[in-house]
Parts: structure tokens; C-alpha cells; sequence
């Protein structure tokens, strides 16, 4: 189950042809975690789960019901269709995959409060003993939650809605529920987030800043003085002027050519735009390989 934490939207790697490449995608989520990460986060949108197909997610599914780490792998549905959400959500049941980090179906605009209570109001009734963490991000789903949204689908719910991921950051400071995790969605507001009793992060750029979110969060837990909270926030903030997942991959592409192929519309950055992040991480000495072995 998922508590308090570090938690990445991890990465999905793919083949040539642009099919999920599964051995890698594993490899990567579990060289994360033995850097620093409490668990990641499988078909997030840093994990293109809106291009991949369902058939592609089962195998992966599949693949990491027997891993060494299974405990800490958790996934998201990235689905606009409450069927095939539902769908992938009773096969992740099938090899005990309880967790769920769902955000409401992109596409439409237009999408309210009525209309999104009653999208997790079906999933719940379809798979009573589901835990779920909402995954408010308006900028792709075109809806953000309020804390009376939330509060509303927590009281019909609360053995169901357990957390929330706030992308949006509009509630991880005012959203106040006993017995529920908050994570922002951004290394910035890790600290402040913790000291406002907030449960940690789920980030896309914690797929590189692993052992500085885990340090920063340590620290926190342990009460000892913060040494790397500046750092990583200026990381963050590099990565915030690109694509994320663009960035992402461009940046790891150094490192690893399995992380250059991005299912379209989504495309590295061009050579300057590569070249000037790169600079700009050096400057902050930022290099995922010192940074892994800190």
C-alpha cells in the first residue's frame, strides 16, 4: 500500500517500432527505487500511458507481479474510458495490485464536479476494495479538483479515496483530511509540503533527483538541518522550462539510448534545447551518475 514517501511517475521505455518495452521499463523503475525512491509509479502521464495500449500495460503487469520489488511498484490507469479502466483495474486484482493512481478522463472540456464523482463513484462499485489516489492535474484533464470535490468523494468513500496527487497545486496547502496522503507534484514544494503535514512527493523528475527527494525527505523525517532542498528545487525548475517528458527523455537519451524513442506527438528536444538543459544542469553540478552514487 502506499504511504508516506518519494514515489516517481516513472518512465515507460520503448522499442524501435514504438512498442512498451517491458525488461527495460522494469530495470529503470527498480534502478530508481535502489537510489532513493519509496516506489514508482507505472502508466502515470510522464509514463505516456494515454498512447499506450491496454494489452501492453497487462504484460507489464504481468511481468512485475514476481519482481523482488513488486511491494514497491504501484500503477496508474491513464485511460479516458471508464470501461477500460475498470478493465485494467480488475486485471491488476488479478495479481493483487490494489493501488491506483487514477486521474478524471482528458479530452472533453468541460468536466464537473457531478460528472467526475460519478466516474469514481462506477470504478468503486465495479471493484469495491480499490484504494485510490486522486490525480488532480488540470492542465491534462482540463478539470481541478476542489477541496469540496474532494472532501465529498473522501466522505461517500473513505475506505476507497486515500490520497490525492496535486499537480495542480491548488490543494496540498488548504486540503486538510484526517487519514489521507497528499503529494504534490513537484520537487518545489516537497519541504513546504511536509512541513504543512503533507505525505511527500510523486514527481516525474524524481526519475533523476531520486537521492536528493530522499535526502531532502529524510531529513525532514529525522529533523536534521536541510542541505539539499535548494539544490533540488533549482533542478526541478530547470526541468520545468521544457516538456517534462521531452526533457526527461532527452536528458537520460546521454546516459542511455533506450530512453530516445517517445510514441508521437511526443519528440525529444531539438539539439540547443538539449544541449542549453544539459548546461544548465551542469551548472547546478547536477550529473545523474555523481548524483546517483551521492
Amino acid at each position: 500500500m502506499i504511504n508516506r514517501g518519494i514515489y516517481s511517475a516513472t518512465c515507460s521505455i520503448l522499442h524501435e517500432d514504438h512498442t512498451l518495452n517491458v525488461d527495460a521499463t522494469i530495470a529503470h523503475a527498480e534502478s530508481t527505487i535502489k537510489n532513493g525512491l519509496h516506489g514508482a509509479i507505472f502508466f502515470g502521464s510522464t509514463g505516456q500511458s494515454q498512447l499506450i495500449s491496454i494489452s501492453e500495460k497487462k504484460d507489464l503487469i504481468a511481468k512485475i507481479a514476481s519482481h523482488k520489488l513488486r511491494k514497491n511498484f504501484f500503477l496508474g490507469t491513464g485511460s479516458n474510458s471508464l470501461k477500460e479502466t475498470i478493465d485494467l483495474i480488475k486485471y491488476g486484482y488479478e495479481y493483487d495490485f490494489k493501488d491506483f493512481l487514477i486521474m478524471p478522463p482528458a479530452y472533453y472540456k468541460g468536466n464537473t464536479d457531478e460528472g467526475v464523482f460519478n466516474f469514481y463513484s462506477l470504478i468503486i462499485s465495479k471493484v469495491p476494495k480499490i484504494k485510490i489516489i486522486l490525480y488532480n492535474f488540470e492542465l491534462l484533464s482540463g478539470y481541478k479538483f476542489s477541496v469540496e470535490a474532494v472532501t465529498k468523494l473522501v466522505k461517500a468513500f473513505p475506505n476507497n479515496i486515500i490520497g490525492c496527487k496535486d499537480s495542480t497545486s491548488n490543494l496540498f496547502e488548504s486540503l486538510k483530511l484526517p487519514n489521507f496522503l497528499m503529494f504534490p507534484g513537484t520537487e518545489t514544494k516537497l519541504l513546504k509540503g511536509l512541513k504543512l503535514g503533507n505525505s511527500g512527493i510523486i514527481s516525474a523528475i524524481c526519475n533523476v533527483t531520486a537521492p536528493l527527494a530522499r535526502k531532502v525527505f529524510d531529513d525532514f523525517e529525522n529533523k536534521k538541518e536541510q542541505t539539499q532542498n535548494d539544490k533540488l528545487i533549482a533542478v526541478r525548475k530547470v526541468f520545468d522550462d521544457y516538456n517534462l517528458i521531452s526533457a526527461l527523455h532527452s536528458y537520460m537519451s546521454t546516459k542511455d539510448d533506450n530512453f530516445k524513442n517517445l510514441l508521437p506527438p511526443l519528440v525529444l528536444l531539438n539539439s540547443k534545447e538539449k544541449k542549453n538543459l544539459v548546461d544548465k544542469l551542469t551548472t547546478l553540478k547536477f550529473e545523474t551518475k555523481n548524483n546517483l552514487a551521492a
